[in-house]
């Protein structure tokens, strides 16, 4: 790779690609060899620094690669003794940024901690006597109820991550194109800011709606103020902080960027709530290579009725409902064959979990965890594709199932009802192509299996109708070519503004 090169897009993921096989992971790597003649450099933000082999190979348009670890702090140094004022600045910072999330508030912490009259480091942020007194400054000024201990290691996490994202150095691009608000989004803010580049973000599924889901169901944070059933109780808990942290950081991020687009129209309704414009939003559904998947041989009727899951086995794909039903299913139907298709080892514990549920309910001879595989190959052996995830956004396997003329049964979560029924404004309506079932229903699931797999016209006709809707409205060249416009409409808005700076 050259050095300092000048990518035409930077893109910048938080916790998945490239050391995370699947989803979000397998769409950056679709995007960046979809345009090969544009030049990318990738920014992957971590929790600590990985030292674990990428499952992707990066794609020979991309001219640079950095990765931005938020918790690696090594060999803390004393910071100068700056005294109150510091203390104070930042401290009023930080709670002023907390509070609204802005673009100028994110400009002048950008500032402050960057400061050439006082050039600190990331050690000096988080680990000093300054940061100390910050953190006991603002304990006593925003959660003095709650446990002191609690919330410094809540205002470590959440505020040095910040400060690792600040410090950090920012690739020259063109324009800058984050996957998420959260940390990611907070980098595409920050480099908008300093270089004045355009900064886009294509959400998946909401950071911040997933963040909340995690933080109010965590049993690692501690409640300390009993509210009751009080609506109007003005006190913050560790839960608030952690929730409007992230929220601070979605209306910074769609704040500082020039375009906000998302998989699905249903996206667009938590983005407004939190704080974006409504006439930068945009939705590109996700597109895949239709030939690839069309190709595939029809199924024979002479194999046993398949059905499969497709996807990593990780507790947010919910595999041990999706067991549970096929055992139910296997009472209806004793000879069905189910497939797991997908990584084992991104969760140990959960695979381990998983695999000793099969054999108590004895489906050694029906359920097979097949590992990472090509799902190409498989698909010609497979009637019925089967998803039981608690959340997605706009999941592949559907529009690859569909492509091949296969029909699936979805829970309702994401994009899941529009692929398999349809957007409810369709001018143009195809018919269903799977069934939607409840969250955690095996009953449900295994109810919606049978009924396909018994019916073999009713297969045929739900596959036929999603594969229509996938040509039609899932297609990469479609895809490819709304991101092309995008890019080449920020670049024109680049060289706008530039002009106008020096006439």
């Amino acid at each position: 790779m050259r050095s300092n090169p000048t990518a035409d897009i930077c893109i910048i993921v938080e916790g998945c690609y490239p050391y995370v096989a699947g989803g979000v992971s397998s769409w950056i790597n679709w995007l960046i060899s979809g345009l090969p003649d544009l030049t990318f450099s990738v920014v992957a933000v971590l929790s600590s620094s990985q030292n674990g082999t990428p499952k992707y190979k990066l794609p020979s348009n991309v001219i640079e690669y950095q990765e931005l670890a938020l918790f690696d702090i090594h060999d803390p140094q004393p910071a100068p003794d700056y005294g109150s004022a510091s203390i104070n600045e930042i401290s009023r910072e930080l709670r002023a940024f907390l509070k609204n999330g802005s673009k100028a508030r994110l400009y002048d912490l950008d500032r402050l901690v960057n400061s050439t009259t006082r050039p600190w480091t990331i050690n000096q942020l988080t680990n000093s006597d300054l940061t100390w007194n910050v953190i006991c400054q603002m304990y006593e000024e925003i959660l003095p109820e709650t446990s002191f201990h609690h919330f410094f290691w809540a205002w470590y996490t959440l505020f040095g991550g910040l400060f690792a994202v600040l410090k950090a150095p920012i690739p020259k691009a063109k324009a800058y194109h984050t996957i998420s608000t959260g940390y990611a989004g907070l980098f595409a803010a920050r480099a908008a800011v300093s270089t004045g580049a355009p900064a886009i973000i294509t959400e998946h599924g909401i950071y911040t709606n997933e963040r909340r889901i995690e933080i109010l169901l965590a049993d690692w944070i501690e409640d300390s103020i009993n509210k009751g059933f009080s609506l109007d109780d003005p006190r913050l808990d560790l839960r608030d902080l952690w929730i409007t942290a992230f929220e601070s950081f979605a209306r910074c991020c769609y704040n500082c960027c020039s375009d906000i687009t998302t998989l699905y129209k249903d996206n667009q309704l938590m983005q407004l709530s939190q704080g974006a414009c409504q006439s930068k939003m945009q939705v590109i559904p996700n597109g895949i290579d239709l030939n690839k998947f069309s190709a595939v041989p029809a199924r024979q009727d002479n194999h046993r009725p398949t059905v499969a899951l497709i996807g990593r086995v990780v507790a947010i794909k919910d595999v041990k409902s999706f067991i549970h039903a096929v055992a139910l299913l296997q009472e209806e139907l004793p000879s069905v064959e189910a497939l797991i298709l997908g990584p084992t080892d991104e969760e140990p514990a959960y695979f381990e979990e998983c695999k000793t549920l099969v054999s108590q309910l004895q489906l050694e001879e029906t359920i097979t965890f097949t590992g990472p595989v090509n799902i190409a190959e498989y698909l010609p052996s497979i009637d019925l594709v089967a998803l039981t995830s608690l959340s997605e956004a706009q999941p592949l396997v559907l529009l690859e199932a569909g492509a091949a003329g296969i029909p699936c049964v979805a829970t309702d979560v994401g994009s899941c009802r529009e692929v398999l029924e349809g957007r409810s404004d369709d001018p143009a309506p195809l018919g269903a192509g799977g069934i939607i079932t409840e969250l955690v229903s095996p009953f449900a699931t295994a109810k919606a299996m049978a009924k396909l797999l018994k019916d073999h016209n009713l297969r045929q006709k739900y596959g036929a109708q999603l594969r229509k809707r996938i040509e039609r409205d899932y297609n990469e060249h479609q895809a490819l070519s709304s991101y092309r416009d995008l890019y080449t409409r920020n670049f024109n808005k680049a060289v706008e503004q530039e002009s106008r700076l020096f006439a």
